[in-house]
């Protein structure tokens, strides 16, 4: 009997190689890495392109290179 496995992608994160399953969306990226369900003060990149919270439904692919920021307040 064979197991049933999932398609998966291989990206980079902030310079770190993560795989993920294939359907992984910016926005499901996004909320994992910073985990929150609504994250606030965040920019993402997907290769040389900025990805705006409205196109964050936007599947990731294989290779891409994704850069999360999160806004920190100092003082």
């Amino acid at each position: 009997m064979s197991e049933a496995r999932t398609a998966t992608i291989a990206i980079t994160v902030n310079g770190e190689a993560v795989e993920l399953p294939a359907s992984t969306t910016v926005g499901a990226l996004v909320r994992a890495y910073v985990n929150s369900e609504h994250p606030e003060g965040v920019a993402v990149a997907v290769g040389d392109d900025v990805v705006s919270r409205t196109d964050w439904d936007r599947a990731l692919s294989n290779g891409d290179e994704v850069e999360i920021l999160s806004a920190v307040q100092g003082g």
